[in-house]
């Protein structure tokens, strides 16, 4: 697959950061309906879906170079990012293993990896790292596996150790969350650290999600889509860094609010790991805003009906709080009232000028 992969972008204040039409075709648009309400909507992870955004087992797209970088910086201002209890070093081989197999798998152009043995040789051509180390040998790479190879990926990732009937976030590499902290949440359970969400608990939704997870197979993955909404296209939404992102809610208006609302759309994914028992949580975020979606007609409209239908207990939740009103009658321009189709996908193969 052929990417044009950008490498001036920006992620905190100077923003620089747009959609192609092929990444706004691409983008895995969450909303299946025109209303949306809480569910736990899981589904085997396989290649091909409604977008290309799932053709890979783990994808990667134009922003990579710039995502990366983005990581970079936050962890050279806050290491505890990336955290991972003592216990679960068979999961960070584990994770390292399927990252590198998947990546040298689908995209051979800019990673390979070769195998002799124990020693393994890894390129990554678009970051330009070569690396041998021995796989079990954590001293022979720069960093621990997991935050080694998570360094090189979008998205975050969380490690779930599975004992005692329930799951505990007993790792993570967590740089670009929506308003959550790895370091707070680090070794809770499943229950606990999705306590903040509204509604959802009374819905039963959590422990069905647990009950299905708990059986999660190896070589069986899972994945869903959530979102939320974000003002500017800024990834590191921490609670650490709130006095940085929290100024931005002030200045969307109405003039402005379809360049610098964004969706925010987290393709989350579930891998039973082989050696540890452990699940790896991927998620990836992808970053469009209003004006950029509405380009696609079907979504223009189903956006402005879900926004304007929504319960007003997820407003907040939802990163809409004062400005969903803004949002809602700007959309109202490209919903013509026209019947949209099912599922997500674009239904366009061009997009309008």
């Amino acid at each position: 697959m052929s990417i044009a992969f950008k490498t001036d972008e920006i992620f905190r204040d100077g923003f620089r950061y747009a959609n192609s039409d092929a990444a706004i075709l691409r983008f895995p648009f969450p909303f299946v309906e025109d209303s949306y309400m809480y569910s736990v909507n899981i589904e085997p992870h396989v290649r091909g879906g409604p977008t290309p955004a799932f053709d890979a087992v783990l994808d990667i797209d134009e922003h990579y170079i710039g995502e990366c970088r983005e990581r970079a910086l936050v962890l050279a201002q806050d290491p505890n990012r990336c955290m991972v209890l003592p216990h679960m070093m068979a999961a960070q081989w584990d994770t390292l293993e399927l990252i590198m197999e998947s990546l040298a798998a689908d995209y051979p152009d800019h990673f390979q990896l070769g195998k002799d043995g124990d020693r393994w040789t890894w390129r990554n051509r678009l970051l330009n790292i070569e690396d041998s180390f021995v796989f079990g040998a954590p001293e022979t790479l720069p960093f621990e596996p997991f935050e080694y190879i998570t360094r090189q990926m979008q998205g975050d990732f969380t490690l779930q150790d599975q004992r005692d009937g329930n799951l505990y976030m007993d790792g993570g590499m967590v740089t670009s969350q929506a308003d959550w902290s790895l370091e707070f949440d680090l070794g809770m359970t499943f229950h606990e650290w999705h306590g903040p969400v509204p509604l959802a608990h009374d819905l039963g939704v959590f422990d069905r999600a647990l009950q299905y997870l708990l059986r999660l197979q190896y070589g069986r993955p899972v994945r869903r889509l959530n979102w939320t909404m974000t003002v500017n296209p800024r990834l590191d939404t921490s609670p650490e860094n709130y006095p940085l992102w929290g100024p931005d809610r002030t200045t969307v208006t109405p003039e402005n609010v379809g360049d610098k609302l964004h969706l925010r759309v987290e393709l989350q994914t579930l891998y039973r790991l082989p050696r540890s028992n452990a699940i790896l949580f991927s998620v990836r975020a992808y970053l469009a805003s209003m004006n950029e979606l509405a380009r696609v007609p079907k979504w223009g409209r189903r956006l402005h009906r879900v926004l304007r239908d929504i319960d007003p207990a997820l407003e907040d939740y939802k990163g809409l709080g004062r400005y969903r009103r803004m949002a809602i009658e700007h959309l109202a321009q490209f919903d013509d009232g026209a019947p949209t189709g099912k599922g997500i996908a674009p239904e366009v193969d061009v997009l309008p000028a």
